[in-house]
């Protein structure tokens, strides 16, 4: 399948956490101009920390989206100075919980939604996890932190107590990283 081309680019506004663009673009198969709104946002990483006792350290924190306070994994934008997603996972998980690590693995990554948006979410586990000390939370968190069993996890999903796809993907990254073929 061939893509689409892009025949113009217009900014139309800068929301803080990202920027809005329109795109006309011309489809490969009938020639007509078409319309998209992209939303150009920093990658983001969310960090799946893991206890040596295998407790998950998950951040509790409400969402404007949902209106609703939300069960997941610490994670936030990489920032333009990250050098790769494991630095910005180092710094989001200290900053939201505390925690820091013995060992850090990326697991993968995953486009949080292609139809709309640009960037992309990296997965890092973050084994042998340990507070180091106090959450340093920005003026727009509210954090509360919650240590789950790890086995735990697929029934939170389930049941739906943990929704936020980026982390339910997140948990599949590592399921998938543990399986025997995986590695």
């Amino acid at each position: 399948m061939d893509s689409w081309t892009l025949l113009d680019r217009s900014h139309l506004g800068n929301f803080r956490v990202f920027d809005v663009f329109r795109h006309l673009l011309k489809s490969p198969e009938t020639g007509e101009a078409h319309d998209f709104y992209v939303i150009d946002a920093p990658d983001w990483v969310n960090v799946i920390p893991i206890t040596s006792d295998r407790k998950v350290v998950c951040v509790r924190q409400y969402r404007a989206g949902t209106d609703t306070v939300t069960l997941e994994i610490p994670g936030g934008m990489m920032d333009p100075g990250d050098e790769d997603p494991v630095a910005a996972a180092v710094r989001e998980m200290r900053e939201e919980t505390g925690y820091v690590a013995e060992r850090y693995e990326s697991l993968g990554d995953v486009a949080p939604n292609p139809a709309i948006q640009s960037n992309r979410c990296y997965t890092i586990c973050a084994w042998d996890a340990y507070r180091d000390g106090p959450q340093a939370l920005d003026g727009t968190e509210v954090i509360d932190i919650e240590l789950v069993d790890l086995d735990a996890i697929p029934s939170l999903i389930v049941n739906g107590r943990i929704t936020n796809s980026l982390v339910v993907a997140a948990f599949y990254l590592l399921d998938r990283s543990r399986e025997p073929s995986a590695t």
